[in-house]
């Protein structure tokens, strides 16, 4: 008796290729990059949300600009960090003070009752994780000391001058110009110079303030605006040579680019393809929506790209070309 074993191989090719297309779907999805937003209120992007986790696929973890929503070197939410970045000296994002713990509910009451001076919590959980703080312009040393204070490594605090760049694992980290200011307040010197200049009403000056383009191990390009304005690099350095596929800025106002200024910005001269906005400086969402009338409301409005929010503990994962591939 001959036996019909066509079906029994069909079926067997057609698992083989679901189990094939299985694997690669998960092997694509473990190549993209996962951005977490680390907010005061879980699943909202209030008005001092900065700070933001970035992981390479490789699994080298960097926590930018942890400001004042991570609730100290205990947050739960922070897990292995291998590099902290900061953009600048002022307190939302070095961290002069914190929340307590992530809490739930509305923006605006946000609470932070935690005072981290004259140290910043960018040093305590940088020191507490083993991590590297990498900043430009002159911003290192006061690092190294803070490190030193803490019984930490002063090496840990490295340098990258504007054009150049350096390597953690597979990340390639370049600083870029901003324009804004970088004034290191009396409180997080301390002491009798401390004292002095807040009396005197002045701050003391750690050269300019920083922008980073990050080059991850599959080849996404991200820009990390820190606080500023418009400026020439961000077309000739951000857009033109670095062809930056996700953009991280700041739609602020007063204090940096507003809504339509940062629109401008990515629509004109970076031209990417996704954004994430920061710094809106005011309760954007309520129950994880955009609040019409808002600055995150009428930056989405005015943006080609596409806009993802950063909605506090929501993971998004961006492939090479900047898409995103889950959580947006």
């Amino acid at each position: 008796m001959k036996l019909n074993l066509r079906p029994l191989f069909s079926a067997l090719s057609l698992s083989t290729f679901t189990l094939a297309v299985s694997i690669s779907a998960q092997s694509a999805m473990a190549a993209d990059v996962k951005v977490t937003p680390l907010g005061s209120m879980e699943g909202e992007f209030c008005q001092l949300d900065r700070a933001m986790i970035l992981e390479d696929p490789d699994g080298t973890r960097l926590l930018y600009d942890p400001g004042r929503t991570v609730a100290g070197v205990d947050d739960k939410r922070l897990g292995k960090i291998d590099v902290v970045l900061i953009s600048h000296m002022h307190g939302d994002h070095v961290g002069d003070k914190h929340i307590g713990s992530p809490g739930k509910g509305e923006c605006k009451d946000t609470q932070f009752p935690v005072n981290a001076l004259p140290s910043t919590s960018a040093a305590k959980i940088a020191h507490a994780k083993g991590a590297k703080i990498i900043t430009g312009s002159e911003m290192p040393k006061f690092f190294a000391n803070k490190l030193k204070k803490l019984g930490g490594d002063p090496k840990n605090s490295q340098l990258v001058r504007f054009g150049a760049s350096t390597m953690v694992n597979g990340v390639t980290i370049t600083t870029v110009p901003a324009a804004h200011s970088n004034g290191v307040s009396g409180q997080f010197i301390g002491g009798k110079l401390g004292k002095m200049l807040e009396a005197s009403g002045l701050t003391a000056y750690a050269g300019p303030p920083t922008g980073y383009v990050i080059t991850f191990s599959n080849g996404l390009v991200t820009y990390l605006s820190g606080d500023t304005g418009i400026t020439a690099e961000q077309e000739t350095v951000v857009g033109d040579h670095y062809k930056a596929k996700l953009v991280v800025i700041n739609i602020g106002d007063t204090f940096t680019t507003g809504p339509k200024e940062a629109a401008w910005v990515v629509n004109k001269l970076i031209k990417p393809e996704s954004i994430i906005p920061s710094h809106a400086n005011q309760p954007s969402t309520a129950g994880g929506k955009i609040i019409e009338g808002t600055r995150l409301a009428l930056f989405k409005e005015q943006s080609e790209a596409a806009v993802h929010v950063p909605l506090s503990g929501r993971t998004m994962s961006f492939d090479s070309k900047g898409i995103c591939s889950s959580g947006c």
